[in-house]
């Protein structure tokens, strides 16, 4: 990726339009905001594959994503919780506990940030 440098932060033309990074929300997404969302869309992105691996038939998957920073340290992200709603027919428990243990172990944003940042992963099944 190629940023730029704009009047109020950064850009980078990607194949979807115009990234507008800067440290004021009103500017463009904030640096923390786009490392919540590498997070939180990686694991639903391996967990969505996962579910689909092992047949098991989902109507949707929502992500919150919330983040405990530390603004002693720069305002570093120190915790990130990522909780997923997953709507569906017929899905048990521990085959979603399972599925979670194989998204955080194949989701490349997690296992690049694991050592640095916990994070929290939760689950709930509606139907």
């Amino acid at each position: 990726m190629n940023f730029k440098m704009t009047e109020k932060g950064f850009a980078s033309d990607v194949e979807f339009g115009n990234l507008q990074v800067s440290g004021d929300e009103q500017h463009g997404f904030r640096p923390y905001q786009l490392m919540m969302a590498s997070i939180a869309v990686c694991s639903g992105g391996v967990l969505r594959k996962i579910l689909e691996k092992k047949r098991l038939k989902i109507e949707d998957i929502q992500i919150e994503a919330n983040a405990e920073r530390n603004e002693a340290e720069a305002n570093r992200i120190e915790k990130i919780h990522v909780h997923f709603t997953i709507k569906g027919k017929n899905l048990k428990e521990d085959a979603m506990t399972k599925a979670m243990e194989l998204t955080r172990k194949n989701c490349s944003m997690v296992r690049s940030v694991e050592d640095s940042i916990e994070i929290k992963e939760t689950f709930e099944i509606v139907e």
